[in-house]
């Protein structure tokens, strides 16, 4: 075993962890995260890298070849979304897989964390990053939301560093591979957008802890150019909606469906979620595995907070109620 955070030797990286990376048609961003992920001075900093490409029509496999012959890239016939960190995640021979998108890459130091807690730590699956988003290095609003977790520790997880936490972030997460393949990785019935939520469910739901650790740190450095907002919603509300479908309880599916068609009847973009999700149901109900009562009164009681704080659900509220604590394992 490991000592402290700074005792790892300089092979400890490489020889522990794997950082994997899924990417599409962005080929000038990856190479920028690639030379930041890849060209610390210390030695020790240098992870193993995956590229997983999801179908590029342009040319990222052949620049990211020859610029990072030391990377190893997956080609993919066709685009499988997030589920193709799966893949990667299963390639890599190491005990640790770090994740990072192709417009971020972690900070000098904290791979080596990662992997350290990972490793002094054997109850915890996942390590979540704070996220330092654009030039100006601003907090990404979903690290300040689990810097506040309400979430209360165990008995069996009091001592564990950082705070416990039901979400993450995929650019910026790091997982006990075994754990990770064992829960099936991410959905691919989600896509793209919201994949985090049902990872962090089912690691917490086989025994894992899931840490917020605001000591590592990533670098967000993400584009607009290109992106279409309006998609990115109905996306994500489909995405919330299809996570309901596939984790939660009977009762819960069954409100969140009749608020999503309560909100369809004036809203576009709640129509056009609620048309998405019911075309995808079928690999979601293939998916269906719900959690366990502790886990669903954790769920409830981050809801609740979210409702009193006056946040915007992610998908539409069918019950303002207050929620009891969550059950103690």
């Amino acid at each position: 075993m490991i000592g402290d955070a700074s005792s790892p030797g300089a092979d400890f990286v490489r020889a522990s962890l794997t950082v994997v990376i899924a990417t599409r048609n962005r080929c000038r961003q990856l190479q920028a995260a690639l030379d930041h992920l890849l060209g610390p001075a210390d030695p020790a900093d240098r992870p193993r890298v995956i590229v997983v490409d999801n179908a590029s029509t342009d040319d990222t496999v052949t620049a990211t070849r020859a610029r990072h012959p030391e990377v190893l890239v997956i080609v993919l016939d066709r685009n499988e979304g997030a589920a193709a960190r799966n893949i990667g995640a299963a390639t890599a021979s190491t005990r640790f897989v770090a994740f990072n998108d192709d417009d971020s890459w972690w900070c000098p130091g904290s791979l080596r964390q990662a992997g350290d807690l990972l490793d002094r730590h054997p109850r915890i699956g996942l390590v979540a990053a704070r996220v330092m988003v654009g030039h100006d290095e601003r907090l990404d609003p979903t690290c300040a939301l689990m810097d506040r977790s309400p979430l209360a520790d165990e008995p069996a997880t009091q001592g564990l560093p950082g705070l416990p936490v039901l979400g993450f972030l995929a650019c910026a997460a790091a997982v006990r591979r075994s754990a990770f393949l064992a829960v099936g990785g991410f959905s691919r019935a989600l896509f793209i957008v919201g994949e985090e939520a049902p990872l962090a469910m089912d690691l917490a739901a086989a025994g894992w802890a899931v840490r917020y650790v605001d000591s590592l740190a990533v670098r967000h450095q993400p584009e607009t150019a290109g992106r279409d907002p309006s998609a990115r919603m109905v996306q994500q509300q489909r995405n919330a909606l299809l996570t309901h479908w596939m984790r939660r309880p009977a009762r819960r599916a069954v409100a969140a469906t009749a608020a999503s068609i309560r909100s369809a009847v004036a809203d576009r973009t709640a129509r056009d979620a609620l048309a998405r999700a019911v075309v995808a149901s079928p690999a979601a109900w293939r998916e269906r595995r719900v959690v366990p009562a502790h886990v669903e009164a954790e769920l409830a009681l981050l809801e609740a907070i979210e409702r009193a704080d006056g946040l915007r659900p992610r998908v539409p509220s069918a019950d303002a109620s207050p929620r009891p604590p969550p059950a103690r394992r």
